[in-house]
């Protein structure tokens, strides 16, 4: 009877392993991968990055007058107000990437932004100064070079467009300084759009990503980098995201030769195509790109291009969601002559559109995007885009970026955050945060209530 027992088990086990064998999957991307050799080979190729910059000196705030007065305390207040102040050194720390035996590494733009002194630390505990070669705000890229006098390992750049949910990760990085930290997980989702810009295209994974982790990598089961780490749900556990490698692969000769990225342009704002929006102009899906308005002799102005069109296709590859529009324009060459199917009045049509030069600072894409005076651009709160940053509600706009080194940076304003009022006049769309803030000029202070993760916050900057 035990005999006939085991027989029975072993060829039922045997059966399971063939069966998932024959699913067509390799058993590296079914069992989990050798983390040891891996985290042995990969280690070396990852720095920690540490940089310092100068800031203006904090105001000192008078304390609040007490009930009882205190004969010496507005001796003490003029004579600490009348006290030079000194220019406070902040320091931050990051990660980073070897792609090149020549030194080169790659990082997190906000690693290295405003940094007086940059330093690396190798996984050998040998440590060199950085000098930046190159930077990218929107993708928050960066590439920097250290002088190593010898060649040095370097991580193969893998192809994120072949990922797959569910497929295991491994992030090597410097979490609260804590060097060299290997931590692995899967990818939970890919495409996410977070707010943090006008390409947004992030991979969400559950591999342990926390502060310090920016501008590392993260790898696939097969030891190749298929993102850089960026940035993470405050509060969230298991929430991670990073920015797809081949957007930095088509960045990087960019960077390399000139030291910043020019994109294409198309001249529109855009808005998302909702169901409501969809059955308005004869649509059965809600699949494209609305086009809002275009701007005066513009590149899709002198194609011919409306207010009004839904554009379905750009240079052969189809639009799903506005989010995706602006990646494709950005990577198209200035000057090359595109494609761009739209509808209009129900019936498709064709235009030939040649891409322009996307100006520095400018953003293509979501309605209202472009930066103001504060130095932040913002998008539409849409119905989707608050499902995905886990709201309930979508009522407001978005901070989609904020400039480094701007007002409403130094003030404290971060990315993700949303603009429910400003000085009491509620923020609905983009149209009334567009006009409530031409009204401001130098000297003015405007007061925010932004919802901040899961409670309401007030915020006042003055124009400067």
């Amino acid at each position: 009877m035990k005999l006939v027992t085991l027989r029975f088990f072993k060829e039922t086990v045997l059966a399971a392993c063939l069966a998932v064998l024959a699913v067509g999957e390799s058993p590296a991307k079914i069992l989990a991968p050798d983390f040891v050799t891996l985290a042995d080979k990969l280690k070396p190729t990852v720095v920690n990055i540490s940089s310092t910059k100068t800031s203006a000196p904090q105001h000192r705030m008078r304390r609040q007058p007490s009930p009882f007065p205190d004969p010496f305390q507005d001796f003490f207040e003029r004579f600490l107000e009348e006290m030079p102040r000194r220019p406070q050194r902040e320091r931050s720390l990051g990660s980073g990437f070897i792609i090149s035996d020549q030194g080169f590494i790659l990082t997190n733009n906000h690693v290295i932004a405003g940094a007086d002194e940059i330093k690396v630390r190798l996984s050998d505990g040998r440590e060199f100064k950085a000098e930046i070669k190159g930077t990218d705000e929107k993708l928050d890229l960066a590439l920097i070079k250290i002088d190593a006098k010898e060649n040095l390992p370097v991580a193969e750049l893998g192809d994120s467009a072949q990922i797959k949910v569910g497929e295991w990760v491994m992030a090597i990085g410097n979490p609260f300084g804590l060097a060299q930290t290997v931590t692995a997980g899967i990818v939970s989702a890919t495409g996410r759009v977070i707010g943090s810009g006008p390409y947004d295209d992030f991979i969400q994974t559950d591999a342990s990503i926390n502060p310090g982790n920016s501008g590392g990598p993260l790898f696939s089961a097969e030891g190749k980098v298929i993102g850089i780490n960026t940035a993470i749900v405050a509060g969230g556990q298991g929430i991670g995201f990073a920015i797809p490698v081949n957007m930095a692969k088509d960045i990087l000769p960019q960077l390399e030769e000139k030291g910043k990225v020019t994109r294409g342009w198309l001249g529109v704002t855009m808005q998302p195509m909702s169901p409501e929006l969809a059955r308005s102009f004869g649509l059965e899906g809600d699949k494209g790109a609305l086009v809002a308005d275009v701007v005066k002799d513009g590149p899709a102005a002198k194609a011919g291009l409306k207010g009004g069109d839904i554009i379905l296709e750009f240079d052969g590859s189809k639009i799903n969601e506005m989010t995706e529009l602006p990646r494709l324009v950005a990577a198209t060459p200035v000057g090359k002559a595109v494609t761009v199917k739209a509808l209009r009045d129900g019936k498709a049509r064709e235009f030939t559109v040649t891409v322009g030069r996307l100006a520095d600072g400018g953003d293509e894409g979501a309605q209202g995007a472009a930066a103001d005076l504060l130095g932040i651009s913002v998008r539409e709160l849409t119905k989707d885009l608050a499902a995905k940053m886990g709201l309930k509600e979508a009522q407001g706009v978005v901070v989609a970026s904020v400039k480094s080194g701007s007002i409403a940076d130094e003030g404290g304003l971060l990315p993700g955050d949303i603009i429910r009022e400003i000085d009491g006049t509620v923020i609905a769309s983009i149209q009334d945060y567009e006009k409530i803030i031409k009204g401001y000029k130098k000297g003015d202070v405007v007061r925010f209530l932004l919802r901040r993760g899961d409670g309401n916050y007030f915020l006042a900057l003055r124009i400067e």
